[in-house]
């Protein structure tokens, strides 16, 4: 441990070194940036529009701004409002949070662990894409996403979040329930280096630098960007923290006026301190911030329940012009390496209570092992895993001005291979082979593993629209796009029978768009959208004997949009209403006995209904007013509560930002909702969670220093959770504690930050 201390020391140490070093070599950088012409630099400000949407407007200041070109609803979070609002460890899902119709968890504190759910009118992680640069990523078990092992807050210029399957040119894993497209910050043409730091409750520290090395005219107009973050914290859940660090680079060159090559790297490694909720009679023992124990006789100690994960992601992207022909390229991998993982067995038990069943679990101890044939009873069972996947792809769009209109077309093509396993272990005994606690159980070598897995998921997406003009203020765009998945495997112990399997398929649909834009003045627009969504099945589809899922179709989705924008300097205000048909849903039935008797069949679906309104007012000089609501209705035909969909949601605060100055004080409030059918709560129909409000205030203030080495710097403060509401507001999935009680999480109790940074 003392030698991985050192190691992680070592490379902070060099990582700033490195930052020194570069800053000296960029004396012949310059403030002038370049002018490419037909591929200017990703996210470069359309001139025109600049009095409308640039620095001291309404939409620069809002935090969830839309813009008059759009066809659909996508809220658009501004680099302004990340740099002035985002906690030190932020990730996208807490960003987000702001924006109406969504609900993010986040037990341990913003960033200090995974997301626990993050709900987008109603559709969970896994329902709907996240992308990088406009590159998909994501688990290809499930499609859902590692909010800590990837971006940080201070690498980001901006989030925008697409309520819909977009048009066809939207592509991705999951182009079922929306997107969540997250940009990088892009180079500047100064040179500039910043340092800054961030300290707060439950001994949360940032440090970390920035460099833009500016226009660097002596090395052919190239710019790079690069940072390095070092983030730890206790968390406010016990024995639950969590350590970070991230490099991330960005490098532009212009080969000519027509061409542009971007290299972007991201390198991230996490340790931490997993817990999984505490029971009400927990709660009332320990405190409502119960997370893991410190008693190594426990199955929730927090040596016990920790995780090491390192990640990267990495693409090659070249922007160029032929002719009338637009081409944008992006050739990536990114890999995520969970290697190990540790938990108790069932670590919601808490104190060694003595050999039994769990609740709902036939034949799985509470305690006691069994190592090389000889019975432990008083043993702590445990589990270790891995889960090491790479994804390679490439994303090709073009684009030409045809007749009176522009064709876009291109393909997405990815294929991600993962290696999973899982074995059962004796905490007490150093990790031994534990064949004790088997629901199915192997033979031989592999008695005590419950899965060692090969699989991979080959997507290929391509897609072809037309912008028609109708008029010079009116678009339509049809369009369809074509979707292939192909599951295979290659399994020794295929999760949740304990059998071998070995096998593929594959899954296919035409996905078809039409959007529509009317611009009835340069600041006021309509839109309307027809689009249909599609999600492959995941991978536990898979799990059950012969692992064949016959004529199971994908989940679906037909979204019928339309909505109205309104943006001067001084408004930004849009509205919008929806309805979405969700069909073939999947669903597990009983076809057997036992946990290897589940099936999954196509049965019914949901309707979703509602709207969102959003608007910022910037009332008088350096002063905005911003509000949100979001109303979501839903019905199933099953009958069945979908987690964490309230019918409401609204946000509403004054920001005031004058330059030098920036406060903030916006509260969101987040309706009545249920942890979902199947997680609990009477007659099984989810555990009910009261409306809870969250108020942040955000302050900072920026001033020239008046020293030679140091020209700028910036001192903030900043307050979470304002009136220290402490609701149950979430639910654990899967886990219960002794007596069968569900684990839950409360909302994280005040926190308090301050911020500094130096620009040289």
């Amino acid at each position: 441990m003392k030698q991985k201390k050192n190691v992680q020391r070592a490379t902070g140490h060099a990582a700033v070194a490195f930052f020194a070093w570069i800053s000296a070599t960029s004396a012949n950088a310059t403030d002038q940036t370049y002018d490419l012409g037909a591929v200017s630099t990703a996210g470069g400000s359309d001139t025109a529009t600049l009095p409308v949407t640039g620095k001291g407007s309404a939409t620069y200041e809002s935090p969830s701004s839309m813009s008059t070109k759009a066809t659909e609803p996508v809220f658009n979070v501004g680099q302004q409002y990340i740099e002035q609002n985002a906690g030190a460890g932020s990730n996208y899902t807490d960003i987000i949070s702001i924006l109406p119709s969504v609900v993010s968890v986040d037990p341990n504190g913003a960033g200090m662990m995974e997301t626990q759910a993050l709900s987008i009118r109603g559709f969970q992680d896994g329902q709907y894409n996240v992308t990088f640069d406009g590159i998909p990523w994501g688990d290809s078990n499930d499609f859902t996403h590692h909010s800590t092992s990837y971006f940080m807050a201070q690498d980001l210029g901006g989030i925008a979040v697409d309520m819909g399957p977009g048009d066809a040119s939207n592509i991705g894993y999951s182009t079922f329930g929306g997107t969540v497209a997250v940009k990088s910050r892009d180079p500047i043409g100064a040179a500039q280096t910043n340092m800054f730091s961030s300290f707060g409750s439950w001994n949360t520290r940032l440090l970390g630098a920035q460099f833009n090395s500016g226009n660097m005219q002596n090395y052919g107009d190239s710019m790079l960007y690069l940072s390095y973050k070092d983030f730890s914290s206790n968390g406010y859940l016990t024995n639950s923290s969590q350590k970070r660090q991230n490099l991330f680079m960005k490098f532009e060159k212009p080969l000519n006026e027509d061409t542009l090559i971007t290299f972007v790297a991201m390198g991230n490694k996490l340790q931490q301190n997993v817990p999984y909720g505490a029971s009400l009679q927990q709660m009332a023992k320990y405190g409502k911030n119960y997370g893991l124990s410190s008693n190594p006789l426990s199955q929730d100690y927090y040596g016990y329940n920790n995780d090491n994960i390192t990640s990267d992601f990495e693409y090659i992207g070249v922007k160029t012009r032929y002719g009338s022909l637009d081409i944008d390229n992006k050739l990536y991998t990114y890999a995520y390496y969970h290697d190990p993982g540790l938990n108790g067995l069932q670590p919601g038990y808490g104190t060694n209570l003595g050999t039994g069943n769990a609740p709902g679990t036939p034949g799985l101890a509470v305690t006691g092992t069994v190592v090389g044939g000889v019975a432990y009873p008083n043993d702590i069972p445990g589990q270790t895993m891995t889960m090491n996947y790479r994804s390679v792809g490439d994303l090709l769009r073009m684009s030409e001005d045809m007749g009176p209109g522009k064709l876009d077309f291109g393909a997405w093509i990815d294929v991600q291979n993962n290696n999973r396993s899982q074995s059962e272990i004796d905490f007490s005994l150093g990790g031994a082979p534990n064949s004790g606690n088997q629901i199915y159980a192997p033979t031989g070598n592999l008695a005590y593993t419950d899965r060692l897995m090969m699989d991979s998921l080959t997507t290929l997406q391509p897609y072809l629209q037309y912008e028609w003009k109708v008029m010079d203020n009116w678009t339509v765009t049809p369009g369809v796009k074509y979707s292939y998945f192909e599951r295979s495997f290659n399994s020794l112990v295929q999760q949740g029978t304990g059998q071998p399997y070995n096998g593929s398929q594959s899954w296919t649909k035409a996905l078809p768009a039409l959007t529509t834009n009317y611009l009835m003045s340069k600041n006021w627009s309509f839109y309307a959208e027809y689009a249909e969504g599609f999600m492959a099945p995941n991978m536990n589809n898979f799990f059950k004997p012969n692992a064949q899922t016959g004529n199971l179709q994908p989940q679906s989705t037909k979204n019928y949009q339309v909505g109205t924008v309104w943006t001067s300097r001084n408004v930004n205000l849009s509205a919008d209403l929806y309805h979405i048909d969700f069909t073939n849903k999947i669903s597990a039935i009983s076809c057997g006995v036992g946990v290897i008797g589940t099936c999954f069949t196509n049965i019914g679906g949901v309707t979703y209904d509602g709207g969102e309104m959003q608007g910022t007012w910037m009332f008088a000089k350096n002063i905005s007013l911003y509000g949100n609501v979001g109303i979501n209705n839903y019905s199933t035909s099953d009958g069945s509560i979908l987690p964490y969909t309230p019918h409401t949601t609204a946000a509403l605060g004054p920001i005031y930002d004058d330059g030098a100055w920036y406060g903030s004080l916006i509260a969101k409030e987040v309706g009545a909702r249920s942890s979902g059918t199947g997680n609990g709560g009477p007659n099984n129909n989810g555990i009910a969670f009261g409306s809870y409000t969250l108020v942040d205030l955000n302050t900072s203030y920026k001033f020239d220093t008046g020293w030679n080495w140091a020209k700028k710097a910036q001192v903030g403060f900043q307050i979470s959770n304002l009136f220290n509401r402490t609701d149950i507001y979430a639910y654990t999935s899967g886990f219960t504690d002794i007596n069968g009680n569900p684990l839950l999480f409360g909302l994280p109790e005040r926190f308090y930050q301050v911020n500094f940074s130096v620009i040289f």
